[in-house]
């Protein structure tokens, strides 16, 4: 901003400023120096501090990269994708115009990989969404849809199924073994077998019920205490327990440890897979649909892109 007055007191003005200032001893000292110690700066509140009002939510958006090469912002714009995902609840985005935006980051990523665009399933998980809120993104075609709980799946989608009768229901929550039974005559795929007891149990209601849904073995892939899933370890004894009790298994699921680069964990669950013969791969979600569909998923778990924050 120019000095404001008359020309005398602007040249004055102007052969101050370019006077260098000196200390009380008469020493030169550069404005860079003239820095307050760290004694005397003011802490840095972190971020996600209690008092901060950026807090964290689910997963922070991840940019999208290939596997194992790096995560320049030119490469990113040079394959096409997004840097970050859309948060489509923060600027109230209607649920079908969000279907559309995430069908069309999926199909694109997919391609980027080298597969057909319609390689990778979108689950619409609709955990404490209502039915009138799910309504328009069935009426929009969308059939595949996620829920965590069996008991609010048998009160929410028996209606809406008689309604849509070609809609696909997937369990990706956790699973009790005292609730195998519900689950084999609700769901038509189980995302979270991950014990030998939910083995039997679900052999046991499949024999009995004469229904056999597709079953996605859980995978610990970050070896978090807090997460359901089989051990990496342990994989192979649950593998050959389900093969032999009849259960269809299809693929391997997981979710990465939050607040990572997720690539590399769907990279070594597409690797397990294929080593032990399985060709689906249940991994991606809100925060790195699009990574997911780039290295190979063939399920991809989305809800909050698609009906906002959880209330």
């Amino acid at each position: 901003m120019h000095a404001v007055g008359p020309p005398s007191t602007r040249q004055t003005l102007r052969a101050a400023q370019q006077q260098p200032q000196t200390t009380p001893s008469g020493d030169r000292t550069h404005p860079l120096e003239q820095r307050p110690s760290l004694d005397e700066r003011k802490p840095v509140m972190p971020e996600h501090h209690a008092r901060s009002a950026r807090q964290p939510f689910e997963r922070a958006p991840q940019g999208v990269s290939h596997p194992f090469v790096g995560h320049q912002e030119e490469a990113r714009q040079r394959a096409g994708l997004a840097g970050r995902h859309p948060r489509p609840y923060r600027r109230a985005m209607p649920e079908t115009e969000a279907l559309h935006t995430v069908r069309a980051q999926i199909a694109h990523a997919a391609e980027l990989g080298g597969r057909p665009a319609d390689a990778a399933t979108l689950i619409a998980v609709s955990k404490t969404v209502p039915a009138e809120r799910i309504l328009p993104l069935l009426e929009a075609g969308q059939r595949d849809y996620g829920e965590n709980r069996v008991q609010e799946a048998q009160a929410k989608w028996p209606e809406l199924r008689a309604r849509f009768p070609d809609v696909r229901l997937h369990l990706v929550g956790q699973l009790q073994s005292n609730k195998a039974a519900d689950a084999v005559a609700l769901f038509d795929t189980i995302h979270s077998v991950d014990r030998s007891s939910l083995v039997a149990a679900l052999a046991r209601a499949m024999e009995t019920q004469g229904k056999r849904p597709d079953c996605f073995v859980q995978i610990n892939i970050g070896d978090e205490e807090q997460k359901g899933g089989v051990a990496i370890a342990e994989l192979p004894a649950v593998l050959d327990e389900a093969r032999a009790a009849g259960l269809p298994i299809v693929g391997l699921m997981a979710v990465p440890p939050a607040d990572t680069e997720p690539a590399p964990y769907f990279a070594l669950l597409a690797k397990l897979a294929r080593e032990h013969g399985l060709s689906q791969l249940s991994m991606g979600m809100s925060g790195d649909y699009e990574t997911a569909a780039l290295i190979g998923a063939t399920h991809i778990r989305v809800g909050t892109a698609l009906f906002g924050a959880r209330r």
